[in-house]
C-alpha cells in the first residue's frame, strides 16, 4: 500500500508537469545528466528521472517516519496512567499495584512513613517498583517522597540534618545547598527519584498552620526565595527533582488544606511576594512544581490552584514562563472537605491541564480512579491536546532521571 501511495504521487507529479508544459525536449539524449533539487523544474528526461527518484526517497521517507511517529503515539491508556501518582499499601508492593506499574497505568509512587521501616527494606522496595516498570517497557516510575525536614521526614535517618526554620534562621544559601545535596544523595541511594520539597510559603504571621507546623523558612520572601532555591539546587546536584510548593503560595492560609476548604482573598498585589521564589527557581530550571489546594480569589474565584487553568496555565505557565511539571497535592483529603469524590477533582485537574494527579488513597481506590479518567477520555471530556502536552512533559521529565 506504500509503495503504491507513493508511485502514485509520482505519477500525478509527472503528469502535472507534462500539463505545465515542462515535457522534456525531442533530443535529451544529446543532454549532459544534471543533479536537480526536487523543487527545480526538471528540463531533460534525465532531469526527469532523477527528481522523480529523489521526490520518490523523500517522499518513502517522510511516510516511514510518519508510520514509525504513529506507532509511537501514545495511547489513551498512557496518556491517563502516566498522570497517576499513587499511594501503596504496606511494605511491599502487592502483586495488583505491580502489575498496574506494568501495564503503565501508574506514573509514579509516593512513599508515606508506612511504607518505610529499613533502609535495606527501602532499597528493595524501589527495586521492585522499578523493575515492574522495566519489564512493562514503561518509563521509569516516579518514586517521590516529603523530606522537607523537622515535622516532615518520611525517612527519619535521612539528612536534612536541619529542620526548615533552622535553614531559615542562619540564612545561608550554602548551609541550605548542603542540606540539600545531603538529602538528595541518600534519597537516591535508596533509590527515591523525587523529594516533594522544598516548601516556598512565605507565611504573614504566626498564625498560618505552615508557621505553627514548622515548615517555612522565613516570614521574608526574598530570604525564602534564595534558601527554598539553594535547597533544590542541591537535591539536582545529588540526582533527585526537586518540588517547589505550595503554588501559588499558602502562607496566608490558617487551616490546614489538607482537612479544610480555604479560600484567600488577598488582592493581586499582596499576593506577589508569594510568587518570588517562583520566579528564582523557574529561572533555575525547578522541575517539579506542586500546586495547592487554596482556591484564590485573585486569579480564580471557582476553583483551587490544583484545578484552575487559571493559575495552573495563564499564571505559572504564560506569566511566569514555567515549561516543567504540575503536580497536584494529594487531592483526597481535600475531597473529602468539600462533599466530593477524588475523582470529581481530579478530572477538574486534568480538564485545567495540571500534568500529575497526586492521590493518597487506598489502592482500590486508585484503582478506579484511573479506570473513571480513562472512560472520561474516552468519551471525550478531556481535552486531547492537553493530555498529549502532559504526557510530553512527564516523559521529558522521566527522560532526565
Amino acid at each position: 500500500m506504500r509503495r503504491f501511495r507513493i508511485h502514485r504521487i509520482g505519477i500525478v507529479a509527472l503528469c502535472l508537469l507534462l500539463l505545465h508544459g515542462m515535457a522534456p525536449a525531442a533530443h535529451a539524449q544529446d543532454a549532459s545528466p544534471a543533479t536537480t533539487s526536487p523543487c527545480a523544474p526538471p528540463s531533460t528526461v534525465m532531469d526527469l528521472r532523477v527528481w522523480l527518484e529523489t521526490l520518490h526517497c523523500e517522499i518513502g521517507a517522510a511516510w516511514t517516519a510518519a508510520v514509525h511517529a504513529d506507532r509511537q503515539a501514545p495511547s489513551l491508556e498512557q496518556l491517563i496512567g502516566q498522570k497517576l501518582v499513587v499511594r501503596m499499601s504496606g511494605r511491599q508492593p502487592s502483586a495488583s499495584l505491580l502489575r498496574r506499574i506494568r501495564h503503565g497505568r501508574i506514573g509514579g509512587v509516593v512513599l508515606l512513613t508506612s511504607n518505610i521501616r529499613t533502609r535495606t527494606g527501602l532499597v528493595e522496595l524501589t527495586r521492585r517498583l522499578q523493575r515492574a516498570a522495566a519489564d512493562g517497557g514503561q518509563p521509569p516510575l516516579l518514586i517521590a517522597v516529603d523530606q522537607e525536614g523537622g515535622s516532615v521526614k518520611r525517612v527519619t535517618w535521612a539528612p536534612p540534618t536541619l529542620t526548615v526554620p533552622q535553614m531559615g534562621r542562619i540564612g545561608s544559601t550554602s548551609i541550605a545547598r548542603l542540606q540539600g545535596a545531603r538529602t538528595g544523595a541518600a534519597l537516591r541511594a535508596l533509590g527515591i527519584n523525587v523529594n516533594l520539597a522544598p516548601v516556598a510559603d512565605v507565611p504573614r504571621s504566626r498564625a498560618s498552620f505552615m508557621v505553627q507546623q514548622g515548615r517555612t523558612f522565613s516570614f521574608d520572601a526574598a530570604r525564602t526565595a534564595r534558601l527554598a532555591d539553594a535547597f533544590a539546587t542541591g537535591l539536582a546536584s545529588s540526582g533527585v527533582m526537586a518540588t517547589m510548593k505550595h503554588f501559588p503560595g499558602i502562607g496566608l492560609a490558617i487551616r490546614n488544606t489538607d482537612h479544610y476548604v480555604e479560600t484567600i482573598e488577598a488582592p493581586r498585589s499582596v499576593l506577589a511576594p508569594d510568587l518570588l521564589p517562583y520566579r528564582r527557581a523557574i529561572d533555575h530550571d525547578i522541575p517539579l512544581i506542586m500546586l495547592s489546594n487554596v482556591t484564590y480569589s485573585a486569579f480564580d474565584d471557582g476553583n483551587a490552584a490544583g484545578w484552575s487553568h487559571a493559575i495552573a496555565v495563564t499564571l505559572l505557565r504564560d506569566d511566569l514562563d514555567f515549561a516543567g511539571v504540575t503536580i497536584t497535592d494529594s487531592l483526597d483529603g481535600t475531597a473529602h472537605a468539600r462533599g466530593l469524590r477524588v475523582s470529581d477533582l481530579a478530572i477538574r485537574a486534568a480538564v485545567a491541564g495540571t500534568d500529575l494527579i497526586l492521590t493518597t488513597g487506598s489502592e482500590k481506590t486508585t484503582r478506579r480512579l484511573y479506570e473513571t479518567l480513562l472512560a472520561k477520555a474516552r468519551e471525550g471530556a478531556l481535552p486531547l491536546d492537553r493530555l498529549r502536552d502532559s504526557y510530553r512533559r512527564i516523559v521529558a521529565l522521566k527522560d532526565r532521571l
